[in-house]
Protein backbone atom coordinates (compact mmCIF):
# COMPACT_ATOMS: atom_id res chain seq x y z
CA UNK A 1 0.00 0.00 0.00
CA UNK A 2 1.32 3.76 -1.04
CA UNK A 3 1.64 5.95 1.70
CA UNK A 4 -0.69 9.07 1.17
CA UNK A 5 0.04 12.02 -0.90
CA UNK A 6 1.16 15.16 1.54
CA UNK A 7 -1.97 17.05 1.88
CA UNK A 8 -3.47 13.43 3.66
CA UNK A 9 -0.60 12.71 6.26
CA UNK A 10 -2.78 14.25 8.80
CA UNK A 11 -5.87 13.57 7.24
CA UNK A 12 -7.03 11.93 10.71
CA UNK A 13 -7.02 14.72 12.59
CA UNK A 14 -7.86 17.33 9.60
CA UNK A 15 -11.07 15.32 9.89
CA UNK A 16 -12.10 15.15 12.80
CA UNK A 17 -11.56 19.05 13.48
CA UNK A 18 -12.99 20.17 10.38
CA UNK A 19 -15.62 17.18 8.73
CA UNK A 20 -19.53 17.14 9.31
CA UNK A 21 -19.95 20.51 11.21
CA UNK A 22 -23.05 22.03 10.10
CA UNK A 23 -22.38 25.96 11.49
CA UNK A 24 -20.87 27.21 8.68
CA UNK A 25 -23.75 27.72 6.27
CA UNK A 26 -27.16 28.64 7.41
CA UNK A 27 -28.19 26.00 5.02
CA UNK A 28 -26.92 23.21 2.54
CA UNK A 29 -29.02 21.00 0.35
CA UNK A 30 -27.57 18.18 -2.06
CA UNK A 31 -28.64 15.21 -4.58
CA UNK A 32 -26.88 12.95 -6.10
CA UNK A 33 -27.32 10.20 -8.22
CA UNK A 34 -25.89 7.07 -10.58
CA UNK A 35 -26.99 6.28 -13.53
CA UNK A 36 -27.36 2.27 -14.65
CA UNK A 37 -24.44 2.69 -16.83
CA UNK A 38 -22.25 4.37 -13.44
CA UNK A 39 -22.47 8.04 -14.83
CA UNK A 40 -23.05 10.09 -11.75
CA UNK A 41 -24.88 14.21 -11.23
CA UNK A 42 -24.94 15.72 -8.23
CA UNK A 43 -26.82 19.39 -6.92
CA UNK A 44 -25.07 21.17 -4.68
CA UNK A 45 -26.69 24.51 -3.03
CA UNK A 46 -25.57 25.95 0.05
CA UNK A 47 -26.46 29.36 1.74
CA UNK A 48 -23.35 31.00 2.86
CA UNK A 49 -24.54 34.10 5.09
CA UNK A 50 -28.25 34.59 6.87
CA UNK A 51 -30.15 35.69 4.61
CA UNK A 52 -28.23 35.96 1.39
CA UNK A 53 -27.98 34.11 -1.72
CA UNK A 54 -27.66 30.53 -2.57
CA UNK A 55 -24.26 29.32 -4.39
CA UNK A 56 -25.49 26.22 -6.40
CA UNK A 57 -23.31 23.68 -8.55
CA UNK A 58 -24.65 20.82 -11.18
CA UNK A 59 -21.91 18.38 -11.95
CA UNK A 60 -21.69 15.52 -13.93
CA UNK A 61 -18.83 12.86 -13.63
CA UNK A 62 -18.23 10.02 -16.15
CA UNK A 63 -15.54 7.28 -15.79
CA UNK A 64 -13.96 4.69 -18.00
CA UNK A 65 -12.48 2.40 -15.75
CA UNK A 66 -11.55 0.22 -18.79
CA UNK A 67 -9.16 3.64 -20.11
CA UNK A 68 -8.87 5.33 -16.59
CA UNK A 69 -10.20 8.42 -18.48
CA UNK A 70 -12.65 10.41 -16.55
CA UNK A 71 -14.37 13.48 -17.13
CA UNK A 72 -15.96 15.46 -14.59
CA UNK A 73 -17.52 18.64 -16.04
CA UNK A 74 -19.23 21.28 -13.49
CA UNK A 75 -21.69 25.02 -14.03
CA UNK A 76 -22.33 27.30 -11.39
CA UNK A 77 -24.93 29.93 -10.70
CA UNK A 78 -21.84 32.43 -10.76
CA UNK A 79 -21.58 30.75 -14.49
CA UNK A 80 -17.83 29.31 -13.47
CA UNK A 81 -17.54 26.60 -15.26
CA UNK A 82 -15.17 23.64 -13.59
CA UNK A 83 -13.65 20.63 -15.78
CA UNK A 84 -11.15 17.90 -14.57
CA UNK A 85 -10.34 15.69 -17.44
CA UNK A 86 -8.53 12.43 -15.22
CA UNK A 87 -5.77 10.15 -17.08
CA UNK A 88 -5.25 7.01 -14.57
CA UNK A 89 -3.01 3.37 -15.21
CA UNK A 90 -1.22 5.15 -18.16
CA UNK A 91 1.43 2.99 -16.04
CA UNK A 92 1.09 1.11 -12.83
CA UNK A 93 1.22 3.68 -9.66
CA UNK A 94 0.67 7.09 -12.41
CA UNK A 95 -2.27 9.55 -12.44
CA UNK A 96 -2.21 12.90 -14.20
CA UNK A 97 -5.28 15.10 -14.01
CA UNK A 98 -6.30 18.66 -15.86
CA UNK A 99 -8.08 20.92 -14.00
CA UNK A 100 -9.54 24.00 -15.44
CA UNK A 101 -11.69 26.75 -13.99
CA UNK A 102 -13.43 29.60 -16.29
CA UNK A 103 -15.72 32.29 -15.45
CA UNK A 104 -16.07 34.58 -19.01
CA UNK A 105 -14.49 38.00 -18.88
CA UNK A 106 -13.76 37.43 -14.92
CA UNK A 107 -11.13 34.92 -14.34
CA UNK A 108 -9.41 31.55 -15.51
CA UNK A 109 -7.08 28.96 -14.67
CA UNK A 110 -5.59 25.55 -15.43
CA UNK A 111 -3.57 23.23 -13.21
CA UNK A 112 -1.98 20.39 -14.48
CA UNK A 113 -1.51 17.58 -11.68
CA UNK A 114 0.72 14.29 -11.51
CA UNK A 115 0.77 11.94 -9.03
CA UNK A 116 2.93 8.74 -8.70
CA UNK A 117 2.43 6.28 -6.01
CA UNK A 118 4.69 2.87 -5.19
CA UNK A 119 4.59 0.88 -2.62
CA UNK A 120 7.36 2.95 -0.47
CA UNK A 121 7.00 6.87 -1.42
CA UNK A 122 4.43 8.94 -3.01
CA UNK A 123 5.05 11.82 -5.16
CA UNK A 124 2.69 14.80 -6.61
CA UNK A 125 3.22 17.71 -9.00
CA UNK A 126 1.18 20.46 -9.61
CA UNK A 127 1.69 23.10 -12.54
CA UNK A 128 -0.38 26.19 -12.52
CA UNK A 129 -0.35 27.51 -16.37
CA UNK A 130 -2.57 30.42 -16.52
CA UNK A 131 -1.17 32.75 -14.00
CA UNK A 132 1.02 35.70 -15.05
CA UNK A 133 4.14 33.98 -13.14
CA UNK A 134 3.78 30.27 -13.91
CA UNK A 135 4.21 28.26 -10.29
CA UNK A 136 5.14 24.68 -9.05
CA UNK A 137 4.31 23.22 -6.47
CA UNK A 138 5.88 19.16 -5.53
CA UNK A 139 5.71 16.84 -2.71
CA UNK A 140 7.35 13.64 -1.66
CA UNK A 141 6.06 11.21 0.76
CA UNK A 142 7.75 7.93 1.79
CA UNK A 143 6.31 5.90 4.64
CA UNK A 144 8.44 2.68 7.22
CA UNK A 145 6.45 0.62 9.77
CA UNK A 146 4.31 3.18 10.83
CA UNK A 147 6.41 6.20 10.21
CA UNK A 148 5.59 8.67 7.26
CA UNK A 149 7.45 11.90 6.57
CA UNK A 150 6.69 14.19 3.47
CA UNK A 151 8.07 17.40 2.46
CA UNK A 152 6.02 19.94 -0.06
CA UNK A 153 7.82 23.20 -1.69
CA UNK A 154 6.41 26.29 -4.28
CA UNK A 155 8.35 26.82 -6.76
CA UNK A 156 7.94 30.29 -8.70
CA UNK A 157 9.35 29.65 -12.46
CA UNK A 158 9.21 33.24 -13.40
CA UNK A 159 11.05 34.32 -10.74
CA UNK A 160 13.47 31.06 -10.29
CA UNK A 161 13.18 30.55 -6.26
CA UNK A 162 11.02 28.83 -4.12
CA UNK A 163 7.62 30.41 -2.55
CA UNK A 164 7.59 28.29 -0.13
CA UNK A 165 7.97 25.04 1.69
CA UNK A 166 6.80 22.36 4.57
CA UNK A 167 7.83 19.67 6.31
CA UNK A 168 5.35 16.71 8.02
CA UNK A 169 6.56 13.97 10.13
CA UNK A 170 3.66 11.24 11.24
CA UNK A 171 3.62 7.94 13.45
CA UNK A 172 0.81 5.75 13.20
CA UNK A 173 -0.16 2.69 15.24
CA UNK A 174 -2.95 0.46 15.34
CA UNK A 175 -5.09 2.69 17.26
CA UNK A 176 -3.73 5.99 17.47
CA UNK A 177 -1.72 8.20 15.27
CA UNK A 178 1.21 11.46 16.39
CA UNK A 179 1.88 13.97 13.78
CA UNK A 180 3.93 17.51 13.87
CA UNK A 181 4.18 19.63 10.55
CA UNK A 182 6.42 23.08 10.12
CA UNK A 183 5.67 25.46 7.70
CA UNK A 184 7.94 27.65 6.14
CA UNK A 185 9.78 27.90 9.24
CA UNK A 186 7.14 29.50 10.94
CA UNK A 187 3.58 27.13 11.93
CA UNK A 188 4.23 24.72 13.60
CA UNK A 189 1.70 22.60 14.54
CA UNK A 190 1.52 18.68 16.68
CA UNK A 191 -1.36 16.88 16.44
CA UNK A 192 -2.79 13.86 18.23
CA UNK A 193 -5.83 11.35 17.13
CA UNK A 194 -6.81 8.59 18.68
CA UNK A 195 -9.59 5.73 18.25
CA UNK A 196 -10.59 5.29 21.76
CA UNK A 197 -13.39 2.01 20.70
CA UNK A 198 -15.34 1.21 18.18
CA UNK A 199 -17.97 4.12 18.68
CA UNK A 200 -15.47 6.47 20.01
CA UNK A 201 -12.68 9.18 18.07
CA UNK A 202 -10.43 11.72 20.12
CA UNK A 203 -7.82 14.23 18.81
CA UNK A 204 -6.49 17.17 19.36
CA UNK A 205 -3.97 19.72 17.24
CA UNK A 206 -1.98 22.72 19.00
CA UNK A 207 -0.12 25.39 16.67
CA UNK A 208 2.05 27.88 17.29
CA UNK A 209 3.52 31.10 14.78
CA UNK A 210 7.32 30.97 15.57
CA UNK A 211 7.80 34.32 14.06
CA UNK A 212 5.47 36.07 15.92
CA UNK A 213 7.19 37.82 19.84
CA UNK A 214 5.00 36.28 22.28
CA UNK A 215 3.06 33.66 19.75
CA UNK A 216 0.26 31.94 22.16
CA UNK A 217 -0.62 28.52 21.46
CA UNK A 218 -3.60 27.54 19.82
CA UNK A 219 -5.26 24.42 20.67
CA UNK A 220 -8.25 22.69 19.56
CA UNK A 221 -10.00 19.70 20.66
CA UNK A 222 -12.45 17.08 18.82
CA UNK A 223 -14.15 14.14 19.71
CA UNK A 224 -16.49 11.83 17.41
CA UNK A 225 -19.08 9.54 19.15
CA UNK A 226 -21.28 6.97 17.21
CA UNK A 227 -24.46 6.29 19.45
CA UNK A 228 -26.14 3.99 16.65
CA UNK A 229 -25.36 2.67 12.94
CA UNK A 230 -27.16 5.20 11.59
CA UNK A 231 -26.22 9.03 13.54
CA UNK A 232 -23.25 10.57 15.13
CA UNK A 233 -22.28 13.35 17.43
CA UNK A 234 -18.96 15.52 17.16
CA UNK A 235 -18.23 18.24 19.63
CA UNK A 236 -15.34 21.05 19.70
CA UNK A 237 -13.29 23.04 21.51
CA UNK A 238 -10.95 25.81 21.07
CA UNK A 239 -8.69 27.76 23.55
CA UNK A 240 -10.44 30.75 22.13
CA UNK A 241 -13.63 30.05 23.80
CA UNK A 242 -15.52 28.51 20.48
CA UNK A 243 -17.86 25.52 21.09
CA UNK A 244 -19.18 23.87 18.13
CA UNK A 245 -21.39 21.21 18.05
CA UNK A 246 -22.60 18.43 15.34
CA UNK A 247 -25.15 16.10 15.16
CA UNK A 248 -25.99 13.68 11.64
CA UNK A 249 -28.80 11.01 11.26
CA UNK A 250 -29.18 8.57 8.73
CA UNK A 251 -33.41 9.06 8.07
CA UNK A 252 -33.59 6.23 5.85
CA UNK A 253 -31.21 4.77 3.38
CA UNK A 254 -30.04 7.87 1.13
CA UNK A 255 -31.32 10.35 3.15
CA UNK A 256 -28.94 12.67 5.84
CA UNK A 257 -29.30 15.06 8.06
CA UNK A 258 -26.81 17.25 9.56
CA UNK A 259 -27.46 20.27 12.42
CA UNK A 260 -24.58 22.11 14.18
CA UNK A 261 -24.02 25.18 15.87
CA UNK A 262 -21.14 27.54 17.29
CA UNK A 263 -21.51 29.47 20.09
CA UNK A 264 -18.40 31.69 21.79
CA UNK A 265 -18.48 30.73 25.51
CA UNK A 266 -16.81 34.25 26.58
CA UNK A 267 -19.57 36.09 24.68
CA UNK A 268 -22.71 34.01 25.49
CA UNK A 269 -24.63 37.47 25.49
CA UNK A 270 -23.54 38.66 21.88
CA UNK A 271 -25.07 37.57 18.30
CA UNK A 272 -21.84 35.74 17.60
CA UNK A 273 -23.61 32.47 17.61
CA UNK A 274 -23.98 30.15 14.75
CA UNK A 275 -26.64 27.73 13.77
CA UNK A 276 -26.76 25.69 10.66
CA UNK A 277 -28.49 22.62 8.61
CA UNK A 278 -27.67 20.37 5.87
CA UNK A 279 -30.10 18.04 4.12
CA UNK A 280 -28.37 15.44 1.43
CA UNK A 281 -29.73 13.02 -0.92
CA UNK A 282 -27.84 9.61 -2.84
CA UNK A 283 -29.43 7.44 -4.82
Amino acid sequence: MSPPVYSDISRNINDLLNKDFYHANPAAFDVQTTTANGVKFSLKAKQPVKDGPLSTDVEAKLNDKQTGLGLTQGWSNTNNLKTKLEFANLTPGLKNELITSLTPGVAKSAVLNTTFAQPFFTARGAFDLCLKSPTFVGDLTMAHEGVVGGAEFGYDISAGSISRYAMALSYFAKDYSLGATLNNDQITTVDFFQNVNAFLQVGAKATMNCKLPNSNVNIEFATRYLPDASSQVKAKVSDSGIVTLAYKQLLRPGVTLGVGSSFDALKLSEPVHKLGWSLSFDA
